[in-house]
């Protein structure tokens, strides 16, 4: 399921988008300025972001920039009422990797984001992270070229952690790649971790390291056996 950050000023539009990309399967998270759209893409993961070219407080271009200096690989596409070159030049220099003038059709909009979505290497279907593969085709994982044996949801949880390796994921990620917006009593994510660490481990060669790390006061992340002093 695609995340989008909308960044829009303009309430009635920032609904309508909000709405019509719920309609499309997709999961909106919306700022109504760049200060507070900055800091929703720092916090949180987002497969795409669309952001406004006026905004409030922080402007798209210096939103944009200030991201790309992060070193964040989101795509981003810019919405706005200018259709000059130069504006367009621009976005394209500050790192947007799309643009659509106002007033766009919905759909258009929606065939622009999955697209932007699918560019993003986390759409690799072959996600690899030390002697761990996980084959999303296959929905099969190997440790060493041993087979692992997961739940549906250890597999959900340990692609959530291979897209985002070697950055740590947070435990409301977690709980809402697993269960969206039902989020079950709070011990339950512990417990699928806990498995899922059992079934790495019993895959794994004699006196293979962990894999998985607890980040205080962060959450959890995949680090590499190359790493060693980044090892539990």
């Amino acid at each position: 399921m695609i995340r989008v950050l909308v960044i829009e000023d303009e309430q009635d539009l920032a609904e309508n988008l909000l709405d019509y990309l719920e309609l499309e399967g997709m999961l909106p998270d919306h700022a109504s300025n760049g200060l507070a759209g900055l800091q929703l893409a720092r916090s949180n993961r987002y497969d795409v972001m669309v952001l406004d070219l006026g905004l409030p407080k922080l402007d798209g271009i210096s939103l944009c920039q200030a991201l790309r200096q992060d070193g964040s690989d989101m795509p981003v596409l810019m919405l706005t009422a200018r259709d000059s070159l130069d504006d367009k030049l621009a976005g394209f220099a500050a790192g947007s990797d799309d643009y659509l003038v106002k007033p766009f059709e919905m759909a258009e909009l929606v065939a622009r984001i999955r697209v932007l979505a699918a560019r993003r290497s986390g759409q690799s279907r072959r996600l690899t992270q030390a002697d761990l593969v996980l084959d999303l085709d296959s929905q099969q994982a190997s440790r060493g070229g041993a087979l692992v044996k997961l739940s549906p949801a250890q597999f959900t949880l340990l692609e959530t952690l291979l897209r985002a390796a070697p950055s740590p994921v947070s435990r409301s990620e977690l709980e809402h790649a697993l269960w969206g917006e039902d989020t079950p009593p709070s011990n339950a994510l512990k417990v699928h971790l806990h498995h899922l660490r059992k079934a790495l481990a019993d895959a794994a060669a004699s006196g293979a390291p962990e894999l998985i790390e607890t980040v205080s006061g962060v959450g959890w992340r995949l680090v590499s056996v190359t790493q060693p002093e980044e090892a539990q």
